[in-house]
């Protein structure tokens, strides 16, 4: 059942210990893969691209509805593989310890600005280096000056353990659970890179909305279908060029009759998401794509 904890001054302390308390027993090994999992590949992340000591930046042309207008923005990508232990669940200091696994990290950085204030959002996502369709944790904050909120996921076998502290009335401080077996709309632009793609490729998986907003509330699931093909007379506004990207694949996820994404990969390694566009207008493209080791300081 959800539980909905009353603010006041000691709650930032009470919702910590819970958060360290759960960390502390969640294992790096328990977690149930998604039913779709077969048609993931499982060695994806196993390149050596990832053993280089840098991260994949790409930074996307995006749009986004806000106060029933389009707003313009960039949005950066960061892709990176990490080691957690699983006594805390994230990156670790003690490379000697006996508890390590390894990750693949997504961080999605933007601002958006509106007409009287700007809306900036982080979002972390975390799959275990074999598992890249499977989020093990995830962890979405925003900031504008109504407020800030900070929510996770948590992978705890069949289930998410689901933690948040936002500044909604009914939604201030608690923790919960949600079913597992799921994935999240805000993973696919990464871990639909790990397709086996084929062209007809066609499957079902549950999928709950994006998590990139200012709420707490427990997310719509979908019961969505995804269909692959090899995409068609692809086009960008932006600068990028496409003479890079001989081939590509288009998936589209309809989530219900009225609600259809559709996102396009480079058919070549690492399969960089190209273009996307949902159903609510979520829409990016791509502008740069590098390797960088960006949190080096350097010299001008």
């Amino acid at each position: 059942m959800k539980k909905i904890i009353d603010e006041n001054i000691l709650m930032p302390f009470v919702f910590l210990g819970l958060m360290a308390t759960l960390y502390a027993c969640t294992g790096g090994s328990a977690q149930n893969r998604i039913p779709a999992s077969e048609h993931f590949n499982a060695d994806w992340a196993m390149d050596s691209l990832w053993e280089q000591g840098q991260a994949e930046v790409a930074k996307y042309q995006a749009s986004r509805i806000v106060y029933d207008k389009r707003r313009d923005f960039e949005y950066v990508f960061i892709l990176v593989k990490e080691t957690f232990n699983e006594e805390f669940n994230v990156k670790t200091d003690d490379y000697e310890r006996d508890d390590l696994f390894d990750v693949m990290k997504i961080n999605k950085f933007c601002r958006i600005p509106t007409d009287n204030y700007p809306y900036h959002y982080l979002t972390s996502i975390f799959y275990k280096r074999e598992q890249p369709s499977t989020v093990y944790k995830l962890t979405n904050s925003s900031q504008e000056w109504c407020g800030n909120t900070s929510k996770y996921f948590l992978a705890q076998g069949k289930e998410y353990a689901f933690g948040y502290n936002s500044y909604w009335d009914g939604q201030g401080i608690g923790e919960t659970t949600i079913e597992g077996g799921i994935m999240f709309e805000d993973q696919l632009s990464h871990s639909l890179r790990a397709l086996n793609f084929a062209d007809g490729l066609t499957f079902q998986q549950q999928v709950a909305e994006s998590q990139i907003n200012s709420k707490a509330t427990i997310s719509t699931i979908y019961n969505a279908t995804f269909t692959v093909y090899p995409a068609q007379d692809l086009q960008l506004s932006t600068e990028f060029d496409l003479a890079q990207v001989p081939n590509a694949w288009k998936v589209t996820v309809q989530l219900e009759a009225d609600k259809v994404n559709e996102y396009w990969f480079s058919s070549e390694y690492p399969n960089i998401l190209l273009k996307q566009t949902t159903w609510d207008q979520r829409n990016y493209e791509l502008k740069e794509h590098y390797m960088d080791d960006y949190w080096v300081i350097k010299n001008s």
